[in-house]
């Protein structure tokens, strides 16, 4: 399952993610929110990872605040999560082929729709490519247990 979560500042970019998921019969879940008030984006983080963590083998997220960063350093506060902040395809194939990456963090204030279309369409389509960098990946679960 992919789950899609936002704070205030990611609301538009959001509306892109879930319009390239529609039309590409890609089944999600938005976790919110759905209005511009003002939200703490730890919290939309927190919501999307309690989610993940569910099945981290079989789910992803998207989060997307003003400028990625806010959820990116939010969500890898979690035990297994391993969110990638991408601002071009390539950073998002890469995040999934040597990182196994689970989230990926989209900042509406500097990625443009088409931008994130095909941001999202390499996250998705992208799988783990395992050997050594199943490795580096455990290394990194490790280091959030000390």
């Amino acid at each position: 399952m992919l789950f899609i979560a936002n704070d205030h500042a990611g609301l538009k970019l959001k509306q892109v993610v879930i319009k390239y998921c529609k039309q590409h019969d890609i089944v999600f879940k938005d976790l919110g929110v759905h209005i511009d008030e003002s939200v703490d984006y730890p919290d939309m983080a927190q919501i999307l990872c309690q989610k993940i963590l569910e099945d981290v083998d079989k789910h992803r997220g998207i989060l997307i605040c003003g400028s990625g960063i806010g959820m990116s350093i939010a969500a890898n506060r979690y035990h297994a999560i391993r969110a990638a902040l991408c601002f071009d395809p390539y950073m998002a194939a890469v995040a999934r082929k040597h990182n196994n990456a689970n989230v990926l963090c989209l900042g509406e204030r500097v990625t443009g729709a088409g931008v994130a279309e095909a941001i999202v369409a390499a996250f998705l389509n992208e799988k783990f490519e395992g050997g050594r960098h199943a490795i580096r990946v455990a290394k990194l679960t490790s280091a959030k247990e000390q």
